[in-house]
């Protein structure tokens, strides 16, 4: 039960501010815990991160933030530059990676499977993802689930020096919680979910 009720806490919080230094401590031994029982097809462990944290945090924000200012029509770019400041006022942000080489890989050495390995490496990012954002969420740290890939691919890449095999695949801000999420939503469970005996 204990499990069920962290993820109800974990929500997309957009409102986020820095740590305290106490806190932000555990963040890279939350993501090493996952990352080694997440699963993975074939036991690839194909997803590669970056934790972003200070001047790197903030060095990405401005990427995403210049990139933007080159496609976002003028009139619009006040409201983009406010949503972007946001995330570069949270504490951190983690980069979520595929590396493509493995994921290549296996293809060559299964090819009855080739074309389920790259949607496999995508589902298995995704509880990655899932399993952090739930980990952070159940020590009181905020987050939410970005992406700007792949308009910033190239600057990321060249900004924190990727290898280039890994494809980005999403980026997560993460800090203090400055103020409640909205409140959410849900559809009809029977819409959604069916037993059968």
């Amino acid at each position: 039960m204990e499990f069920n009720e962290t993820i109800k806490k974990r929500r997309s919080c957009y409102d986020l501010g820095p740590l305290p230094a106490e806190k932000q401590k555990p963040v890279p031994q939350i993501i090493k815990d996952c990352m080694l029982v997440a699963p993975t097809p074939f036991n690839s462990q194909s997803a590669r991160l970056i934790l972003l944290e200070n001047k790197n945090h903030k060095k990405l924000w401005d990427i995403v933030l210049s990139v933007l200012s080159k496609k976002v029509p003028p009139e619009n770019f006040t409201t983009v530059k406010e949503k972007i400041g946001t995330f570069a006022k949270a504490s951190g942000t983690i980069l979520y990676f595929e590396d493509l080489l493995i994921t290549e890989n296996l293809q060559k050495q299964y090819p009855a499977y080739a074309v389920n390995f790259p949607i496999w490496a995508a589902q298995s990012n995704g509880m990655l993802q899932f399993s952090i954002w739930c980990a952070l969420a159940g020590v009181g740290i905020g987050a939410s689930l970005q992406h700007y890939n792949p308009i910033i691919d190239a600057d990321v890449r060249t900004a924190f020096k990727v290898p280039a095999t890994w494809r980005l695949i999403a980026q997560m801000p993460f800090g203090e919680i400055l103020s409640a999420p909205q409140e959410k939503t849900f559809e009809p469970l029977e819409k959604r979910f069916k037993i059968l005996s």
